[in-house]
């Protein structure tokens, strides 16, 4: 029998100036529930990150949260996790997500969100990765981002191909279907991240 597919959702700590983003934060945790698909994030309660796994444990949806000794308090720390997982620094927690998800998707957020999003898609670039990876465009979010890593392949120093692969719809359920859709065809692969 398959095990239950997870997704990795990185995203602010904030709740960012917009009600859109939140909105579809909620909407992303519900919609995670009633697929079946865990949620994995980084544990908190605040900000859009606490409103997609409250929205995803309001549906009935299993979320685990995995988060560094430091930031573990009870202002920070979601009560109700079915799962959560205490690491030492930033990078164990980085880690240990990218073990445990089968793909990942970022949603609004600042430089963590960023660290988190650049740190897999290295990753994968480098071949020790291979799950795919989702940018839910809220708004036209993460097309600053994107237009700075179409230069960088313009210059040289980004293959076309790391920025092509990328999952980019401002719709979450066209996002969803297509990157559980590619993470079926990961596992039938058999891909993952290497031994």
């Amino acid at each position: 029998m398959q095990t239950m597919r997870k997704l990795a959702v990185f995203c602010g700590a904030r709740h960012g100036l917009r009600s859109s983003y939140t909105d579809t934060a909620r909407e992303f945790g519900r919609l995670l529930a009633q697929t079946g698909c865990g949620l994995v994030y980084g544990a908190g309660r605040v900000g859009l990150m606490g409103e997609v796994a409250q929205a995803c444990l309001d549906h009935g949806g299993h979320v685990t949260g995995v988060i560094p000794r430091f930031l573990n308090s009870q202002e920070l720390l979601h009560p109700d996790l079915q799962s959560c997982h205490t690491t030492t620094n930033l990078f164990e927690r980085k880690s240990m997500m990218m073990d445990i998800a089968d793909g990942f998707l970022a949603l609004p957020g600042g430089i963590g969100t960023y660290d988190e999003l650049l740190e897999v898609m290295a990753w994968r670039q480098l071949h020790q990765l291979d799950k795919p990876i989702a940018l839910l465009d809220v708004d036209g979010y993460f097309q600053p981002w994107l237009a700075a890593l179409a230069h960088a392949a313009a210059e040289g120093f980004v293959e076309p191909f790391e920025i092509e692969r990328l999952i980019v719809d401002p719709r979450p359920a066209v996002v969803l279907d297509a990157l559980l859709g590619a993470v079926d065809a990961s596992r039938a692969r058999g891909a993952g991240r290497p031994a």
